[in-house]
């Protein structure tokens, strides 16, 4: 259990990403400062950024738990379930009905979506887990680190839930193309 220091890092961080969150709702994310949140919050403007490197990152402050999640999704599979099998229940949302506050919330992905400067950072967070994910297929496989076909399942897997998630496509289509990945693409296109 985590001692007194701990839960109040905790909640001070929470404080803020959920400050900016609520402000960024209001106003959009280009018309607030970050004064204006750690004034919010009742922090100073550098105890704001000993816990968030930039303005972007008080969007995504569950990046680094996704990011467990999603190689834990592998790792820690059941016995006999494929890891395409276990990032497709991890990652379809149907399987997953997000949280109406939490980090895949229907508020925060309308946020990202209609900000550039998120959807950019969006990409680079997305990279940060495809890197992580790749070593842990490679591991889990039993091939080395940087292993091709690792490295493209995560990308791959990664770019499909990012395109569902800020695009205009559905679960169903995620479940296709999980379906692909499984089966091939021989036929595709063919009449």
């Amino acid at each position: 259990m985590p001692g007194l220091r701990e839960r109040k890092k905790a909640q001070t961080r929470k404080r803020l990403a959920d400050t900016a969150f609520t402000l960024f709702r209001e106003r959009g994310f280009e018309n607030v400062t970050v004064a204006e949140i750690a004034d919010a919050a009742e922090v100073a403007v550098s105890t704001l950024f000993a816990y968030f490197p930039c303005k972007e990152a008080l969007v995504f402050d569950a990046e680094e738990e996704y990011e467990r999640a999603l190689t834990a999704a592998v790792r820690d599979r059941t016995p006999g379930v494929s890891m395409l099998d276990a990032l497709e229940e991890h990652l379809v949302p149907a399987a997953h009905p997000p949280a109406a506050d939490g980090p895949s919330g229907e508020a925060f992905v309308d946020l990202v979506k209609t900000t550039p400067a998120l959807l950019e950072y969006a990409a680079r967070v997305r990279r940060n887990w495809e890197a992580s994910l790749a070593r842990t297929l490679a591991q889990q496989a039993g091939t080395a680190e940087g292993d091709l076909l690792a490295t493209i399942l995560a990308r791959f897997v990664l770019d499909a839930s990012f395109l569902v998630t800020y695009g205009d496509y559905s679960p169903e289509d995620l479940k296709a193309v999980f379906e692909r990945l499984r089966y091939g693409w021989a036929d595709f296109g063919a009449e």
